[in-house]
């Protein structure tokens, strides 16, 4: 399969969740693919370490606000003339470990708000840029816990299942049009954050791993994410699943087995 390549003009793309794990290894994948890479978070210095690392342009925004996605919009038509090849949204991640029936409201709202109504916001914000390229993705950063359900991920499970409905309604919504919507849906990938920020304990974060020799990460990702977007333009990758060898579902991980 012939893949884009850098020699062409640059194709330009706006990463969220840029500061860290997937979104920064994303960012800094397709800056090496020649893409021309806008890296949004809502950290800026931590972006700015990305910047000198590499020379992406970069942006501190809020997908939880309206005036911040905004100021997106003013800085994507000051970068790339207002065109746009891609939408990478990664920016999202999990609160908490309770069940449903015992549901602390805020950190569901929390995951509503970023994983589901932030991509809302960017897409809304920048689809018309991306269809009037010619060649335009919506690429979307969900987990398998938007297609598993599992005890303790009832509030994360329906946070990243809406947003994998998103994706699959705006595929039927831009039917006819040269955009692709394409979803990666990875399963346990060590970062360094996802299992700290959701569970607020180091010992808890590592335990998730224990035993798991080789979990997937966020350079496995971005990989994925790579091929997806530099695929020839007819070929899209609607759902790819992607999970490390001794995961077979979400709750069922061989461990100590040397994988």
């Amino acid at each position: 399969m012939t893949a884009h390549s850098p020699a062409d003009a640059p194709l330009t793309a706006v990463v969220t969740g840029a500061s860290s794990g997937i979104g920064r290894a994303t960012a800094a994948r397709l800056v090496a693919d020649g893409w021309r890479v806008l890296a949004i978070a809502r950290r800026e210095e931590r972006l700015a370490e990305l910047a000198a690392e590499t020379g992406r342009e970069i942006l501190a925004v809020d997908v939880t606000s309206d005036e911040s996605v905004a100021a997106l919009v003013a800085r994507v038509e000051e970068l790339f003339d207002g065109s746009l090849n891609a939408v990478v949204h990664v920016a999202g991640g999990a609160l908490g470990v309770e069940t449903a029936a015992e549901a602390d409201l805020e950190k569901w709202r929390r995951m509503y708000d970023i994983n589901v109504l932030g991509a809302v916001r960017v897409t809304r914000a920048r689809a018309p840029a991306v269809r009037a390229s010619g060649r335009g993705d919506l690429l979307f950063v969900t987990s398998v816990a938007g297609h598993e359900a599992y005890p303790g991920g009832s509030g994360y499970n329906a946070a990243k299942a809406g947003e994998h409905m998103l994706a699959h309604a705006l595929r039927l919504e831009l039917n006819g049009e040269k955009v692709r919507v394409i979803e990666v849906a990875p399963g346990m990938v060590r970062t360094e954050e996802f299992s700290l920020v959701r569970l607020g304990d180091q010992d808890a974060a590592d335990a998730v791993y224990d035993g798991v020799e080789r979990p997937l990460t966020a350079e496995d990702c971005a990989d994925v994410i790579s091929y997806a977007l530099n695929a020839p333009h007819h070929v899209n990758l609607d759902l790819v699943t992607v999970r490390p060898l001794a995961q077979a579902v979400t709750h069922r991980v061989a461990r100590h087995q040397g994988l």
